[in-house]
């Protein structure tokens, strides 16, 4: 039997954008070759990770992909009651489709640049807390030994990220690593309160250099980090600056994982010290080029067929990923770094012509 090859999965955040990561963690996991040895998450990557996380403990490859797919319908079936945000009596006709005009999301949009979630939102109902509990056992999670479960969260006074481990798991945690502070309240957790994690680690790297034997790194993006055209609109422009913002915290671990890779390559570190660096390979999942159609209002959106829709975008271009890619790893990086940063190119368009 061929040797499986390890890797450790890192998702990005993106509200109901995080569909698309659901259909390429489940690709990969139908994928008998690959052995996922640790996954780091923010936002609703964290709400990703830990269904995979627990689905792996409980029942192996199959068990994530099932409780994935619990987890999207729960959320599904969640937004028909508690979403603010409906495209009104018509149907769309596409995911693409925006919801921006309907007077639901106008409305919404609205109250939440005007009133804090501490008026609006006084009982701090958020129902993403059922869904966990029902798709999730995390004191079971607390002592999942199959693969390693970071989340990233930050915290409101410092501005610093925290990263929950495995053996910290709560409903709370990745609460917190959701918690869109313009629309819920802090969540404490032992005296201190967190935001969305995606501000200051979207998602982190850094647990995998410490914590992971494999030095292959799989980062599926939601986010789009390059846009061709400027935004005009005042919506378009908090949607850019919500983009950058949420990328720009992983920019920075990929430039200081490249300047590594440059004093490894360059012969800048003695050779006595150089087995204390780690030659971290980076794999991009560029599943965000396939998101560039779709405006921030869809972020809300969770009815079934475009949560789906987005499944299976996520699968395609996780599908064409593997075909491409599943050979280099564990041997050499899927992702000219040095290209990403000083041309401002995608890595790859073959992620957006797989659709």
């Amino acid at each position: 039997m061929t040797e499986k090859k390890r890797i450790n999965l890192a998702f990005q955040g993106g509200g109901a954008h995080g569909a698309v990561t659901w259909g390429v963690a489940d690709r990969l996991l139908e994928d008998d070759r690959i052995e996922i040895e640790a996954i780091s998450g923010s936002s609703a990557g964290a709400v990703n990770a830990a269904a995979v996380a627990y689905g792996l403990h409980k029942g192996g490859a199959k068990g994530a992909r099932d409780t994935l797919d619990l987890l999207w319908k729960r959320i599904s079936a969640a937004g028909e009651v508690y979403s603010p945000v409906t495209a009104g009596p018509f149907p769309l006709t596409s995911g693409a489709a925006s919801i921006a005009s309907a007077l639901t999301y106008q409305f919404f949009d609205a109250v939440t640049r005007t009133f804090s979630p501490y008026q609006f939102n006084p009982f701090d109902v958020n129902p993403l807390r059922r869904i966990l509990v029902g798709c999730i056992d995390f004191d079971s999670l607390k002592h999942c030994k199959v693969t390693k479960l970071f989340i990233a969260a930050t915290n409101v006074r410092s501005g610093k990220v925290h990263v929950f481990e495995t053996k910290d798991m709560t409903t709370d945690v990745v609460c917190a690593s959701a918690c869109l502070p313009f629309i819920f309240k802090a969540v404490e957790i032992d005296g201190e309160d967190y935001w969305d994690g995606g501000y200051m680690g979207n998602p982190v790297l850094f647990p995998f250099f410490y914590e992971a034997v494999t030095s292959d790194i799989v980062i599926v993006h939601v986010n789009p980090i390059e846009r061709d055209e400027v935004p005009v609109t005042a919506a378009d422009i908090m949607n850019r600056i919500n983009e950058i913002s949420f990328n720009s915290s992983l920019l920075r671990e990929l430039r200081a994982i490249n300047f590594v890779h440059k004093l490894l390559d360059d012969g800048w570190i003695k050779e006595e010290y150089r087995d204390r660096l780690r030659n971290i390979r980076i794999h991009s999942i560029r599943s965000d080029c396939a998101l560039e159609d779709y405006d921030i209002s869809s972020k809300f959106r969770t009815d079934w067929a475009f949560l789906s829709e987005l499944k299976e975008k996520g699968r395609n271009i996780a599908d064409l990923w593997l075909s491409d890619n599943f050979d280099l790893i564990g041997k050499e990086s899927s992702v000219d770094l040095q290209e990403m940063f000083s041309s401002g190119q995608r890595n790859s368009t073959n992620e957006k012509s797989a659709l």
